[in-house]
């Protein structure tokens, strides 16, 4: 027998109209309840739109597509359905499925529950933020050395195939897994596979550790660009009170020699000036903290927290300014470069092939974890920004988009760098290899500065590109933190979910306090540790079992049917490939790689000591090994034998709600 609609219901959820008029193998939708005949094909039609059905009947009454059943917002409380016997004309009885919705408050607490989510405002807003997400500092920097490092042009061809086997898928199947399940890192996974929601907690801590040493380099950024704004850069000039008699000049008018002590001016303005490592004797004895940097970085965090505060309403309007004006700045250096006497130099040593690296397999691990890293899987961001978009949104032409512009902009990057290298090496007279040697924020605060400050214009030129390097970062942590965010607030909205500018405050807070250890005098040797040990092998491993969880347990077909329904066609057997096999082998291989051979850490005069590794791999896996933890405290709290536990804790135990006009479909 049909209920009748209580109180706590907004609108009648069926009606006492026969819905015999229906002719045979067809579906009827009355009063918004969807009524499928058993016979029928899937299909439903609201206000002229399709959703695309699967390709098999799954056998369940309503059900639409890959196990979304048409529903009204207000579900019931537990989650069942009835019964109710219906009159055919021809005299037989048809079957159809209504909604209890006897809940009381409840009820209303669901509702409140499934308000529709904040969505961007506009679909350039999501592709700027993704695109200033992926693209950052290690896109000026990292790509030109890991490059002209690896075999120059012969570099590409490792690069190309693991951008198309590895990279681009796993951010394709990020970007499609955020925008199906509308859900943050950490509570995306009880749609999924709810043992594996340790990797939600996981990416919380790496973002945490990204942030507490990333903005740093943005507070040498702000250092540089508040000193450029003199008549003469003070990286010029060796006399300066912190310059030390082995400063040489060999810009000045003067014939000065360059010997095997000689320091640029660059070099002491950021090793003594900036960072003033001098006054630190390593990892063990840090120094006190650089007041100025500090002021740098709490400026730089105070314009993070009124950029994200609101949600992607207010930082899908502010990446129209950081993730559009590098590229303009990169355009103006590219120009300014090519003219420089000297640069063909730089362009033939970034592109020269060198065949014979290509049989080295460190080539191949650099090729792989460049465009890893670059592209940026993992850190929860992804899954973050895809969660507000609109459901049929084409995630898959994003995903192309994003990351060709990521990847052509690390292409681009080294001729901006190379140019000017090329032009350091002719005026010092020496080989572009021996200008090179700076890697990382050395390349461009160091020598990158030094040849600004030597050109026409030096002060415009050096204000427009630590500006550049400020836009980098600021986007890349807007979108850091974001995954943090959507993650702590989707996991817990009854807690957070009214007071998100009062828990962004409490994490940008977190992250200036986490920083300090970077702002010391040693704190360069911080950055660097931080950045070899905590995001690396950590991040590979959470994509690693990321894409195990997907692929392998919550199945490569129903992964593939949930991008069918958003797009209205599955992926193609090459995507499957990947997914299945490829990229978890090539995050496997990378994974082994850095394992197997752990970096020696040098910074400047500097060698790390042994026991520095061991601190590093500690603070790796303190991020990583939440997720073992959470997997056996998932399996203690699940009631029955250890089979039963097992198959309960791999089964998706979340309903995904996905908005379709006035009505809901919701998981079975």
């Amino acid at each position: 027998m049909e209920k009748k609609a209580t109180s706590n219901e907004t609108e009648p959820l069926t009606s006492k109209k026969d819905v015999s008029g229906c002719s045979k193998g067809e579906d009827c939708k009355e009063n918004g309840l969807l009524v499928r005949n058993p016979k029928s094909a899937l299909r439903l039609v609201e206000d002229g739109n399709k959703v695309h059905p699967s390709q098999g009947d799954k056998g369940e009454a309503a059900q639409i597509s890959n196990g979304y059943s048409g529903v009204p917002s207000s579900v019931p409380c537990n989650g069942e359905v009835e019964d109710a016997q219906g009159t055919a004309p021809a005299a037989t009885t048809t079957t159809t499925t209504t909604t209890s919705t006897t809940c009381g408050a409840e009820a209303q607490q669901q509702l409140m529950e499934l308000e529709d989510r904040e969505t961007w405002s506009k679909k350039i807003d999501f592709l700027l933020s993704v695109i200033g997400y992926a693209v950052d500092l290690g896109n000026v920097w990292r790509f030109p050395y890991i490059c002209y490092q690896n075999g120059g042009g012969a570099f590409l061809i490792p690069y190309t195939i693991m951008a198309l086997f590895g990279g681009i898928p796993l951010f394709y199947m990020e970007l499609a897994l955020g925008q199906y399940h509308r859900n943050g890192c950490i509570s995306i996974w009880r749609k999924i596979c709810p043992i594996f929601k340790g990797i939600g907690f996981a990416i919380c801590i790496i973002d945490l550790y990204v942030a507490s040493y990333y903005n740093t380099i943005m507070a040498w950024a702000f250092y540089y660009l508040i000193s450029s704004f003199t008549a003469e850069l003070p990286w010029t000039s060796c006399t300066n009170p912190w310059n030390t008699g082995n400063c040489t000049n060999y810009f000045s008018k003067d014939n000065v020699s360059w010997s095997l002590h000689s320091i640029s001016p660059a070099e002491e303005f950021y090793t003594r000036q900036v960072l003033q490592v001098h006054r630190s004797n390593g990892l063990d004895d840090l120094g006190g903290i650089s007041w100025q940097l500090t002021l740098c970085l709490l400026l730089i965090f105070t314009i993070v927290y009124f950029s994200i505060w609101k949600g992607v309403k207010t930082s899908g309007k502010v990446v129209w300014v950081t993730a559009t004006f590098p590229y303009i700045i990169l355009f103006i250096l590219l120009v300014r470069g090519a003219t420089l006497p000297g640069a063909w130099r730089g362009v033939l040593y970034y592109l020269k092939p060198d065949w014979q690296k290509l049989l080295a397999t460190e080539v191949w691990v650099d090729a792989a974890a460049q465009i890893f890293f670059s592209l940026g899987p993992g850190f929860g961001v992804l899954l973050a920004y895809a969660s507000y978009n609109k459901f049929h949104n084409n995630c898959y032409q994003d995903a192309l988009v994003t990351s060709t512009v990521n990847c052509l902009t690390s292409f681009v990057s080294g001729f901006v760098i190379f140019t000017v290298l090329g032009y350091m090496a002719e005026m010092r007279n020496e080989d572009v290899s021996e200008v090179a040697k700076d890697t990382g924020p050395s390349l461009l605060f160091i020598t990158y500065a030094e040849a600004i400050a030597n050109m026409p214009a030096s002060t415009f030129f050096a204000i427009i590109f630590f500006l550049m390097l400020l836009t980098l970062g600021l986007d890349s942590t807007f979108a850091g933190l974001e995954g943090v965010i959507t993650g702590v607030l989707d996991e817990f909205p009854h807690v957070w979910g009214k007071r998100r500018e009062l828990f962004v405050l409490g994490l940008t807070i977190v992250c200036f306090l986490g920083s300090l250890a970077t702002l010391t005098f040693g704190g360069a040797y911080v950055v660097k540790l931080f950045e070899e040990y905590a995001t690396g092998p950590a991040v590979l491993t959470v994509v690693f079992l990321e894409a195990v969880a997907v692929s392998w347990f919550y199945g490569i077909t129903q992964f593939c049917n949930d991008v069918k329904e958003m797009l209205g066609s599955a992926p193609g057997w090459y995507w499957r490939v990947c997914w299945v096999a490829i990229s978890p082998l090539f995050l496997l291989f990378v994974t082994c790689s850095f394992l197997s051979n752990p970096p020696e850490l040098r910074l400047f005069d500097y060698d790390y000591p042994y026991w520095t590794t061991v601190v590093g791999y500690c603070i790796g896996t303190s991020s990583v090994i939440f997720i073992p933890i959470y997997m056996v405290y998932r399996l203690v709290i699940t009631p029955g034998t250890l089979k039963e536990r097992i198959l309960k804790s791999i089964t998706p135990e979340t309903a995904t709600e996905i908005p379709f006009g006035d009505i809901r479909m919701n998981a079975v």
